[in-house]
């Protein structure tokens, strides 16, 4: 329908035109609601982002768990054989606590692997963030054998792992200092060379061939570290949540 008439428009639909057009310019010149839940402006939450994160890179002849202030973060996804190195990325709160359970292949009965052969360990780690394995941290054997290397008739050693090892407040003082090994003396397989672990060494307990299961400990310090994030996970994934 014309809504011109004489080259004017009606009197009746100027009325009506008029208020919706001041009503619609005003809708337009207001600034976007902030979405709920979301305080506009400097002081809402900050998230973490993976420019936050550290990489781990990890080795183990043959298989570790990894805790960090006394949570499970690391589980080497690959039973013993083949070697191979684990990489993955990590949210860092520090003080740090790191635990690492680390296992060589060993019969439970002989401590002997393969049948009839001796084995060694060996454990090697290093974050981003400078966070290398050395002779600083702490190293306890809870399983050895064969016994005086006697594989004709082997004997194993066996003792508990202490309660709550992996703990921040864990006490592991008594324990001896890790003992620092060669490349050639693990001689390790060739993913290792495929991934950084410069200025890292190669640690476990003073015995490489007859210690077959090893807890290590180490606390890493960053005086004045404060994270730049300012929120908290909701859901508590350790209680499987």
């Amino acid at each position: 329908m014309d809504l011109v008439f004489n080259g004017r428009m009606p009197r009746r639909f100027v009325a009506f035109a008029l208020p919706l057009l001041a009503a619609l310019t005003l809708v337009a010149a207001e600034p976007p609601r902030p979405k709920r839940g979301r305080p506009p402006g400097p002081g809402g939450p900050i998230k973490p982002a993976m420019s936050d994160t550290i990489r781990a890179n990890i080795f183990a002849d043959n298989w570790f768990v990894l805790y960090i202030n006394g949570r499970l973060t690391v589980v080497d996804s690959i039973d013993f054989l083949p070697h191979n190195v684990v990489s993955v990325d990590l949210l860092p709160e520090y003080p740090m606590t790191i635990a690492v359970l680390a296992k060589d292949n060993a019969d439970p009965k002989t401590g002997l692997e393969y049948g009839n052969q001796i084995g060694d360990g060996g454990f090697i780690l290093k974050f981003s963030d400078g966070t290398v394995t050395n002779a600083s941290w702490k190293a306890k054997c809870c399983f050895r054998g064969p016994l005086d290397g006697d594989t004709r008739q082997p004997k194993v050693e066996s003792t508990p792992l202490p309660e709550n090892w992996f703990a921040v407040d864990f006490d592991d003082r008594t324990w001896a200092n890790a003992t620092e090994y060669t490349e050639a003396q693990v001689n390790p397989k060739e993913p290792f060379y495929q991934s950084d672990f410069k200025g890292a060494k190669w640690i476990w307990t003073a015995d490489l061939e007859l210690d077959n299961t090893v807890i290590f400990r180490t606390r890493i310090e960053k005086p004045g570290w404060k994270s730049r994030w300012t929120t908290k996970p909701d859901l508590d994934v350790s209680l499987g949540r």
